[in-house]
């Protein structure tokens, strides 16, 4: 035994040095108990022996008893003498009864019984411990959970496992309910075994010394373990040094336990040498805390209490001879101290002072997290003031008011409400008014004092009695809830246990001889950098700038994904993903390209081409690519999409990639298993080949690579790496640029990714017996899940999964009710959310629930959430164990019949699919996806169903785009005009092969509906003109005033019915929307979607073999009248945009032709945007992606009639031709010319180096393509 403790000793007893007394200078006072633990090392395996049948009468006693009989010596377990029990005089919750064990015991265990054979039995109750008898500590089954459940009935034991154990010698028992219809009556038991311990008393200013024999210790392993109590906030516990600088200190800080550990070591950056964790809380409240450091190698562990933190340490280190220095006691000295605990607003304590003196005096210490609440009140003698002391917003105020006179107001100190211990000292008399914060004086001046004051006979500390006192007490905002201990009155201490007592003063909701305050944020439930702060009987969390909402900072709100993006409606853009949802990864910015899929674009700091030269095996080149995301992002980006891809880029002259003779790697790149790659494109990974060796067309046929064949020219192997596992490149290495020429380049592009596995993942019930399984959902603390459904069934159970009595469950209630249950301890609860319409309507719908230490709460689609609070101090911890049941119960009834999609909880997505290719009654998969997305398809897009998800089809739309929104616009010059021929001519009608000529020549077009923007400042303009082989026409104009005119004309022999819109100038520079709708003979008209319109045609009701559609210039004779004639030769200059007849679209049949469509296009018509500022003028805004002239230029200058030949601009067409194939022979001369000096000038310069790689090499590759062309002859 000798020998165990000897070791233990020279483990723990490296306390505090010599350093203590430099720290801990001029705190005279301060003192520590340190406990040397042998009791973990002692340990025996059964710790369970009753403890409390080998204790005398004299070690119980008890608040009170009914009678002798009554008494706590009767209160042993399975005992009859006496009563049957203890029971008190009265039945309140200030009764207690309590028992010392002799010495300090391990407690591992408590039971409880009611009275022998009454009614008389507790229900629930507190269970406090102490050393001394005094400064009794509430004991906490977990970090919310105060109170024990008690018994049902007198006799039955209810048993408790303590974990933690207990080491304390008293043990005190509260009730807090009983049985209703009897009283408070009990009989108890406690197990355990004897706790050993050597205890070491520092009064602040002493130390402790050892000095290790380093050959007896192993350089592997240390291990720091010590319990210690104190009433002081800041002190050092320990200090170790080592030979080369390095050392561990344990502090005290504002009752936190600072850990520094500094590996000493000169080579290593500050950063790195040095580290500082803070662990713990309200440490200084005078009872044991226990502190375990642990080494093994470079893996260090921290733990105080319950609190562990985990880290690596650099750097060895060395040790410490045991002596110690100044006034060290090897016993244990209690320091008296009665805290009391204000448990709730209601709560005060009463003091007798004395009545009518000249001054008001008192003192005392207060610790809480409350910003406000009343400390002292105390009522004037005489008059009818009184003085306030009280907290708001975390500072002092002191308020003495007098009838008629100004009141007096002190504030001092601030931020009080922090849970430190702070000492208050006022003082109020004549011309003096003063209150002492912390040692700091703060006081009015003379003249501001009272004149004359009379102290009142009682002193009411935290709050006031009923309404005894008005509104005098109750100015301040609520009662104080916290703790206070060495009160004064006049500078006479108050004894708090006479109070307990009853023998002085009164108080109601207290609790003598504890401080109750707990950190509440500690641990910090408050996730993803939530910032705690906390209340007397909660905490709050503030999630500003975390990307995350909710109660803990649980629920990202940004999505996981572009595709889910993509479905919200968005277009292509920047964004923040979180791809792990409620996980540990933060969000980050990428790029959304929304296609017909949404695109995923993370770049990363390589994309320039880079070249390499003067490599070789022993002097390799390795590039570096760092991502604008951490790896983990990126591996949960890649693990979510269906596809991934990155383009890699290698020019090479004379640089192979593989050694042909033995097949070494010569150049490789590094994914993100760190693993040697040589493979350079495709999506399996086949060593040392690369797309022109999977695709067969490599220069030289004899290898698989380009670069391969050694060739004293630029060539490349470029190709698209796909394999998901492998991504994204890391580093590329190159080796082979050592030789004369030889030289290499390399680009690799952005990591590529589209689609969502989850988001589409899926499963469709078609039995109510049928369910899913899968493994516990562990979510104890936090835990959300989230999913889309749709049904037609009226009810059913979405997801299930049990514990012994905890559980969730999720349901579709009734067909208008979705319903979230769950237990976690604390009894079941359930919210639900109610929706004006139904939910079994065959459509997705979105469910969310989470629950957390602070709410639960339930949203589906938009509507309104719902929470419901947690208990304040009740159960946390949500403990399953059954399979986690999906789409079913446990039981097989109540299943659900529809589809789930998109299962995740805690941001981690269930494989639906897989599952269900495995389970009878269920498929994998669901269709009908247009019915609930159908509505994202906008401006005539048609919904199509795709095996994951769907997509919009804008064939039939003016606009383009994934969701048919992007509009398609462009810019017309003077002179221009688009032609969209429905037939070349009458009898070729009924034989043309082009779906928009549906409208034959013997159809009659009894209804059209015409939609348009424009934009312009030029009058007469022709906007839009429909013409039909028997002169019947529709034309859109703005006439030379401004005004916006339709014409129609459906008969030949009659004038056009005109619509005229005279109430403002159209041609403003400003864009217009229009929308024409006629059926037969009526018309309705819309402008910019206010001004509308409806007029009957008396010219017709149908329009007769339409022939084409005209936007711009009219380029052919037309029978039409003036108007339309002087506006179809002026043309159109300006903006036109989602031009829409019926199913035909003019501007996206030319500009973004995806078939062949018999269009003609003449002058200058570019693809432009009609969005503008303002003002702006139309004809002068910047043109981008412009359209090549189908049918020539036309001179602008050349005056135009109503007759335009065909003959003149066929003519023109065929100069403009000549003069291009002009030109392009001059540049092509002039290039060949241009290349050849710049080839002779860069051999010259070859070793030179360049500023822009990727410029100077395609020139070199341009150079080498013309001095291979200017081998050929050329035939002009």
């Amino acid at each position: 035994m000798g020998s165990v403790t000897g070791a233990v000793l020279k483990t723990l007893l490296l306390l505090s040095t010599q350093n203590w007394n430099r720290v801990v200078a001029g705190n005279s006072c301060q003192r520590f108990l340190i406990d040397l633990l042998f009791g973990p090392f002692l340990h025996w395996d059964d710790c369970d022996e009753p403890l409390v049948p080998a204790l005398s009468q004299a070690s119980f006693s008890s608040s009170s008893e009914l009678s002798s009989s009554h008494g706590p010596g009767f209160a042993r377990l399975n005992r009859r003498d006496g009563a049957g029990g203890w029971s008190p005089l009265v039945s309140n919750k200030y009764q207690w009864l309590q028992i010392d064990l002799g010495e300090r015991m391990e407690i591992t265990a408590v039971a409880t019984q009611g009275g022998y054979g009454s009614s008389n039995w507790v229900t629930s109750y507190l269970l406090m411990f102490s050393d001394s008898g005094r400064n009794w500590k509430q004991y906490r089954q977990e970090d919310s959970i105060w109170g024990f459940s008690g018994n049902a009935n007198a006799d039955s034991v209810v048993y408790y496992r303590l974990q933690p154990s207990i080491k304390a010698r008293f043990l005190r028992f509260l009730p807090l309910e009983w049985n209703p219809k009897g009283r408070i009556g009990m009989r108890i038991e406690a197990f355990g075994c004897a706790y050993r311990s050597e205890v070491v008393d520092l009064d602040g200013k002493s130390s402790l010394l050892y000095r290790f024999d380093q050959k007896s210790l192993s350089p592997m392993k240390d291990i720091i373990s010590l319990k210690f109590k104190t009433m002081q906030s800041d002190g050092v516990l320990l200090h170790q040094e080592g030979q080369n600088g390095d050392h561990i200190t344990l502090e005290l800080k504002r009752g936190k336990l600072f850990l520094l550990i500094n590996s000493g070591e000169a080579k290593l950056p500050s950063t790195h040498s040095l580290i500082n964790l803070t662990l713990g809380s309200l440490l200084d409240d005078q009872h044991w805390h226990s502190v375990l450091v642990q080494r093994l190698g470079k893996q260090v562990n921290f733990t105080v209490d319950e609190h562990r933190h985990r880290f690596h340490a650099q750097g060895e280190f060395n040790y410490l001879d045991l002596d110690y220095e100044g006034n060290v006691s090897f016993s244990c000295s209690q320091p008296q101290s009665v805290p009391v605990t204000f448990l709730s607003s209601e709560s005060y304590l009463a003091l007798p002072g004395s009545s009518g003196e000249e001054e008001i005096s008192a003192a005392f210490q207060f610790r809480t997290w409350n910003k406000a609440g009343l400390l002292l009140f105390s009522e004037l003698q005489l008059v009818s003031g009184g003085l306030l002391l009280f907290l708001n917003d975390g500072k002092l105020k002191l308020n003495l008011y007098q009838p008629g006179k100004l009141p007096s107001d002190i504030t001092a100190g601030a931020g009080l409400n922090d849970g430190q211990w702070h000492s208050i000292s006022l003082s109020a008399k004549r011309h003096h008014l003063s209150v002492v914060v912390d040692g700091q004086l703060t006081s009015v001046a003379p003249s501001l004092g009272p004149e004359q004051i009379y102290s009142g006979g009682t002193y009411y500390f935290g709050g006031c009695p009923g309404n005894s006192f008005g509104s005098k007490c109750k100015n301040p905002p609520g009662g104080f809830q916290g703790c206070m201990r060495l009160i004064s009155i006049s500078n006479k201490a108050v004894d708090l246990i006479s109070v307990q007592q009853g023998s002085l003063g009164n108080f109601s909701d207290l609790q003598i001889d504890s401080c109750g305050i707990t950190d509440r944020c500690l641990p910090n439930y408050c996730e993803h950098g939530g910032e705690c702060s906390q209340s007397w009987n909660t905490f709050h969390c503030n999630c500003a700038n975390t990307g995350y909402r909710g109660a803990t900072c649980h629920n990202s709100i940004y999505e996981q994904s572009c595709e889910a993006y993509k479905h919200r409606g968005n277009t292509s853009g920047f964004y923040y993903v979180d791809s792990d949802g409620s996980g540990p990864l933060e969000p980050f910015l990428l790029y959304c390209n929304m296609t017909e899929t949404a695109w995923t674009i993370i770049q990363h700091n390589g994309s320039d081409l880079t070249r390499v030269r003067n490599t070789n095996p022993d002097n390799p080149y390795a590039g570096f690519f760092e991502y604008t995301a951490s790896m983990e992002q990126l591996q949960a980006t890649i693990n979510h999409a269906e596809h991934c891809e990155q383009e890699l880029t290698y020019y090479c002259k004379k640089s192979r990639l593989v050694n042909k003779p033995d097949g070494t790697p010569l150049s490789w790149w590094v994914g993100r298993t760190n693993e040697t790659q040589t493979y350079w494109g495709g999506s399996l990974p086949d060593p040392q080949k690369c797309t022109c060796g999977l695709e067969g067309h490599c220069i030289d046929s004899q290898y698989y690579c380009n670069c391969d064949a050694d060739r004293n020219e630029w060539t490349n192997d470029t190709g698209f790496l796909s394999y998901k596992e492998h991504l994204p490149v890391t580093k590329i290495v190159i080796t082979d640029t050592g030789r004369p020429h030889s030289e290499a380049a390399y680009k690799l592009g952005p990591l590529l990714c589209r689609g969502d596995r989850s988001f589409w993942n899926s499963a469709s019930f078609n039995t109510e017996a049928s369910y899913l399984h899968f493994p516990t959902f562990h979510g104890e603390l936090s835990a959300d899940v989230s999913f889309f459904f749709k049904t037609t069934a009226s009810s059913g159970v979405f997801l299930e999964n049990l514990g012994i009595t905890d559980f969730i469950r999720i349901e579709l209630r009734s067909p208008t009710v979705v319903t979230f249950s769950f237990d976690v301890g604390n009894g079941p609860f359930e919210i639900s959310v109610q929706s004006p319409t139904r939910f079994n309507d065959n459509q997705w719908h979105h469910v969310r629930v989470e629950r957390n230490m602070k709410e639960a709460s339930i949203r589906v689609d938009q509507l309104s959430p719902k929470t419901q609070p947690a208990p304040a101090d009740g159960h946390v911890l949500l403990q399953l164990n059954s399979q986690l049941f999906v789409g079913g119960t446990a039981t097989r009834q109540r299943g659900f019949l529809g589809c789930i999609r998109s299962l995740q909880l805690n941001g981690v997505a269930l494989d639906l699919e897989e599952r269900a290719k495995v389970t009878p009654g269920v498929e994998p998969g669901c269709r009908g996806h247009c019915s609930s997305y159908g509505k994202l398809c906008l401006n005539g897009g048609q919904c199509r169903e795709k095996p994951s998800g769907f997509s919009c089809d804008c064939t039939f739309s003016a606009y383009a785009g994934p969701f048919c929104s992007d509009e398609i616009s462009a810019y017309f010059g003077s002179g221009s005009s688009v032609i969209y021929n429905f037939q070349e001519n009458y009898s070729l009608s009924k034989n043309s092969s082009f779906h928009a000529a549906s409208f034959h020549g013997d159809m009659k077009l009894s209804r059209e509906m015409i939609k348009f923007s424009f934009r312009t400042t030029r009058t007469p303009s022709l906007l839009l003109y429909l013409s039909s082989f028997y002169k019947e026409y529709l034309s859109v104009i703005i006439a030379k005033n401004g005004s916006l005119q339709i014409r129609y004309k459906l008969n030949r022999y009659q004038e056009p019915d005109v619509v005229n819109f005279g109430f403002k100038n159209m041609a403003d520079g400003q864009l217009h929307h229009m929308q024409i709708n006629r059926e037969e003979g009526v018309v309705f008209v819309e402008i910019d979607e206010n001004a509308r319109r409806q007029v009957h045609l008396s010219s017709g009701t149908e329009f007769s073999a339409v022939k084409s559609l005209v936007l711009g210039r009219i380029l052919e004779h037309s029978d039409v009248d003036q108007e339309t004639a002087l506006a179809g030769a002026q043309g159109f200059q300006g903006c036109l945009s989602a031009v829409q007849l019926s199913h035909v679209a003019p501007l996206k049949a030319a500009l973004r032709p995806s078939r062949p469509a018999p269009i003609t296009v003449s002058g200058h018509v570019t693809e432009s945007s009609c969005v503008a500022q303002a003002g702006t003028d139309a004809t002068s805004r910047e043109r981008t992606h412009s359209f090549a002239d189908h049918s020539g230029t036309r001179d602008d200058r050349e005056p135009l009639a109503n007759a335009i030949k065909s003959d003149s601009a066929v003519i023109g067409g065929l100069i403009a031709v000549v003069i291009f194939i002009l030109l392009c022979i001059a540049a092509i001369a002039v290039r060949i010319y241009q290349q050849k000096r710049l080839y002779k000038r860069n051999e010259a310069k070859r070793s030179e180096n360049v500023d822009s790689a990727e410029a100077v090499l395609k020139s070199e590759l341009n150079i080498q393509n013309a001095v291979s062309e200017n081998q050929k002859e050329y035939f002009f």
